[in-house]
């Protein structure tokens, strides 16, 4: 299957378990692997034909700079729902990292990916 992928993607939200991690935003950043059949829109070189990527990276940085999870796993889940619900979009995989979240270590993160039920 073909794929999009949009690297390092950041934003800012409210992350993490500690009450000095809930006061003020924290910066994370996104990479997305999205699976799709891009076979009509190489050939009809349309927009119509492909993956609106763009209203996509809108959406998933609205939703994650409104957001307030506890655990980078829950973030991850919303977002790969968002891509899901995208026309188009079959699979996704989602790696979200927290920079600085652990001491002499440059980021921790998560990584899922989930499949369009149906």
């Amino acid at each position: 299957m073909d794929r999009i992928l949009i690297s390092d993607l950041s934003a800012r939200c409210i992350i993490g378990i500690n009450e000095e991690e809930r006061r003020e935003k924290q910066d994370v950043v996104i990479n997305l692997v999205i699976f799709a059949d891009l076979g009509k829109a190489a050939k009809s070189d349309r927009f119509e034909d492909s993956v609106d990527y763009r209203a996509l990276k809108k959406k998933v940085l609205k939703m994650v700079e409104s957001s307030k999870y506890y655990l980078l796993e829950a973030l991850a889940e919303s977002i790969a729902k968002i891509c899901l619900e995208q026309p188009g979009v079959m699979q996704v995989q989602v790696r979200v990292d927290k920079p600085s979240a652990l001491r002499f270590a440059r980021s921790v993160g998560v990584e899922i990916e989930r499949k369009r039920e149906g």
